[in-house]
């Protein structure tokens, strides 16, 4: 499977309502959270749960999505709590142009959407936004998860293929990702979809 869904597609997912979005960030980014410190980068922020939950514990966080209706969402959330964040309208394919540089980054959900040619562009400009020594937490969809609908599945040769190069791979875990209920035309196994959860440091 190589295809990136459309841009049609995902903005669709935001008028009726993505699985992801559930209001509050991933369980295995909250127990990560103590080690998560300084700047972050949350890429594919979506409607920014994940970004207002660590900006909320003191992080300097910049969140971006390549959609403006997720990032004005965000934007409102933000200024409803009085969090201090930033979000913008940013391709997470880019990231290797970008001038800012982050302690750590954040991928809940976003690594899984990509074709393979993409995946290499992303992981590469990862590799450029994040300090030698900082780390990238993510969580994707695992090859666990049985069926075909939604996101692409990853295996963990996957991962340690991809991350081979300027990362040192810390841990690999298996989770699933909580997803809205209200959506019963989407399927996954009980509980959401099983998922992997990486930590991995960037190379010094």
């Amino acid at each position: 499977m190589t295809a990136l869904p459309d841009r049609s597609r995902f903005e669709s997912l935001y008028d009726t309502g993505a699985p992801r979005d559930i209001g509050r960030p991933q369980p295995a980014i909250v127990a990560a959270a103590d080690r998560i410190r300084g700047t972050v980068l949350d890429a594919g922020c979506g409607t920014g749960d994940t970004a207002i939950f660590l900006a909320s514990r003191g992080c300097h966080v910049t969140g971006i999505d390549f959609l403006a209706t997720p990032i004005e969402r965000a934007q409102q959330k933000a200024a409803k709590q009085h969090v201090a964040a930033t979000f913008l309208v940013k391709d997470a394919l880019t990231l290797a142009d970008w001038h800012e540089r982050f302690d750590n980054a954040i991928d809940s959900g976003l690594f899984h959407t990509f074709s393979d040619a993409d995946r290499e562009k992303y992981v590469a400009g990862l590799a450029t936004v994040v300090k030698p020594g900082g780390r990238l937490f993510l969580m994707c969809v695992s090859d666990a998860e049985p069926g075909a609908d939604g996101p692409r599945r990853i295996s963990q040769n996957e991962l340690r293929g991809t991350f081979a190069v300027n990362w040192k791979i810390e841990s690999i875990s298996p989770y699933q990702f909580e997803t809205r209920r209200d959506l019963p035309e989407i399927s996954f196994s009980e509980g959401g979809p099983r998922a992997w959860f990486m930590v991995a440091q960037r190379a010094e």
